[in-house]
């Protein structure tokens, strides 16, 4: 009996997509959910439905297991360090680093003590033309949440 988690489905999700040359767009839409969300459920960070998991088992070719676990709630965190070390997140990391606090300030200003939800959520990854070199616009959206006094 061969045994796998939800990080060995990961691999044979990355695997096939490298090996096929597929594109995140491309699943996101035969899923029909954002490419944001649909490649973050692929990398093992978010839980699919039956449906969701279907489909992407049969875009990557994966056993009745492996679809089965694409619909259990993942351990969330994929970083495999503190610090990340590969260079775009790094620099998501001193994004945070270098501008955090203002973030925190700015939204604690404008909304109260409170956070903004990462469940309740939604991002947006497009490139934006520039003639001095194309940008990465990304916008995070998440409903504030406020703490509450009791």
């Amino acid at each position: 009996m061969q045994f796998m988690d939800r990080t060995d489905v990961t691999k044979q999700i990355v695997s096939t997509k490298v090996v096929k040359g597929i594109k995140w767009s491309e699943v996101a839409i035969k899923v029909g959910e954002s490419k944001e969300w649909v490649t973050a459920a692929c990398l093992g960070q978010m839980q699919m439905n039956k449906k969701q998991a279907t489909i992407v088992g049969e875009i990557f070719n994966l056993s009745d297991e492996a679809v089965a676990w694409l619909q259990v709630v993942p351990y969330k965190g994929s970083l495999p360090t503190p610090v990340p070390t590969d260079p775009l997140i790094y620099r998501w990391y001193e994004i945070v680093s270098v501008y955090g606090t203002t973030i925190k300030e700015l939204i604690h200003e404008e909304f109260g003590d409170g956070i903004m939800s990462a469940i309740d959520f939604s991002m947006d990854i497009q490139r934006e033309a520039d003639p001095k070199g194309d940008r990465v616009n990304v916008v995070l959206s998440g409903k504030f949440l406020s703490y509450k006094t009791y």
